[in-house]
């Protein structure tokens, strides 16, 4: 239903008050009763004579729907309709992870004389990935004199989008196995790139800024530089959220915000190289697939889909869905605390695939369990003893693990794969 303007409390108090000291004041003679009650009479006369006709009409708005970790918004309350308007007073309700300035979320404005449309803004700040509703709650007007009150009336909940921050990440190593066409991964075949090959005798079609002189006046033959081509490699990333292990309202980072920012880095980072990149979510029912691709608008969906997922969502994952759509020579990497056994049965196989599968640890070492009872962590460590016997049983399947550290956690496991991949390999007859 609309809201209507109906008498304050204050022009009702005002009124009583008046009439009441002016019977009693002629009743009894008393015309000082009769001066304290006029003031009383002019202030609810005036109110009367300025009630408003107009209803106003009200709605909510974000400024922007799409925010980083740690950026901030605003959401606007418009009062239209709102020439006799006096004060405005909007009171949103408050969310999770949302900071609101003043921190109760109530804003007032006196608008300008005359003025037919009011603007409110309420300063929000987002402070941890995911979509959450914001902006619904209450807004209020009162005419000249606060005789009358318009409201309080709803105003909708938008969504807000916050992608998460990533988090430092940077590698020097080459990727072991490229299988692209342009990029600036040195590959095993020789083209045109920049790491050095060999030094070979001249062939028709090179070209003569190749030419080694040095080596062609002491052999007498003219010889060239060869290099090794520059491919573009494809990187899968695969995010455990089967569950999320830490106090999401403490200090410290949860495993699956471990997790997801780490995610964030490793993809912006081979996307800004030019390599394309791939993302499956385990655990998760919403968005939980993104195809291979490449470029600025590419890492936008795998934010989007980093900041669609809902923990625990999905208890019976499909863990085949993870292989459909690999070629051979894609580089996996699982970001995932190691807790979960749809976890442990994707890395298993994707190995067995023949992939080359990196297993990324994001539970933090300062995990916040949020109690100090002596049973939970007992129960903890039994659990923590379970994941060691888990994550054994991985690096015996020839599954590298490597525990999140921001810069450099994949430079030794790459260079170690890229020799794996040089080496000459076993066959059977």
């Amino acid at each position: 239903m609309t809201p209507t303007w109906r008498p304050t409390a204050g022009l009702l108090r005002a009124a009583l008050a008046s009439l009441s000291l002016a019977t009693v004041a002629v009743a009894v003679g008393r015309p000082d009763l009769l001066v304290l009650a006029a003031p009383l009479l002019v202030c609810a006369a005036a109110a009367v004579r300025q009630r408003p006709t107009a209803r106003p009409q009200a709605r909510s708005t974000l400024l922007h729907a799409s925010l980083r970790e740690g950026e901030g918004t605003a959401v606007r309350a418009t009062l239209t309709d709102a020439a006799e308007v006096e004060h405005v007073v909007a009171a949103l309700t408050r969310r999770r992870f949302l900071g609101y300035k003043p921190a109760d979320g109530v804003r007032g404005v006196t608008p300008m004389n005359g003025s037919a449309t009011v603007t409110l803004d309420v300063p929000v700040v987002t402070l941890r990935w995911g979509r959450r509703p914001v902006g619904d709650g209450l807004v209020a007007a009162t005419s000249p004199w606060s005789g009358f009150r318009w409201g309080p009336a709803g105003l909708y909940q938008q969504v807000l989008t916050t992608l998460p921050l990533p988090g430092r990440f940077d590698t020097r190593a080459p990727t072991p196995h490229p299988i692209g066409l342009v990029g600036t991964n040195p590959a095993r075949r020789t083209g045109d790139g920049t790491a050095f090959a060999s030094i070979r005798p001249f062939a028709p079609g090179d070209r003569l800024r190749r030419v080694q002189w040095r080596v062609s006046l002491r052999t007498g033959a003219l010889h060239v530089t060869s290099t090794h081509s520059e491919e573009d490699s494809s990187i899968l990333m695969v995010v455990d959220a089967v569950a999320d292990f830490g106090n999401p309202e403490g200090t410290t980072a949860t495993s699956l915000d471990v997790t997801v920012r780490a995610a964030g880095a490793v993809a912006e980072h081979y996307l800004v190289r030019g390599d394309r990149v791939g993302l499956r979510v385990l655990g998760s029912t919403r968005h939980n697939v993104v195809a291979m691709g490449a470029g600025k608008g590419h890492l936008r969906r795998v934010l989007d889909t980093l900041a669609f997922i809902d923990p625990g969502s999905d208890r019976h994952a499909d863990v085949a869905r993870m292989q459909f759509g690999l070629t051979e020579g894609t580089v996996v990497v699982v970001l995932s605390p190691m807790l979960s056994d749809e976890s442990i049965a994707a890395t298993l196989m994707l190995a067995d695939r023949g992939l080359s599968v990196i297993v990324v640890d994001t539970l933090p070492e300062d995990l916040d369990l949020g109690d100090d009872d002596p049973r939970l962590r007992l129960a903890w460590r039994m659990r923590s003893l379970e994941r060691d016997a888990l994550l054994t049983k991985v690096q015996k399947a020839g599954v590298p693990v490597v525990t999140w550290r921001g810069p450099g956690t994949l430079d030794e496991v790459l260079r170690r794969l890229g020799r794996r991949a040089s080496m000459p390999k076993l066959a059977r007859r």
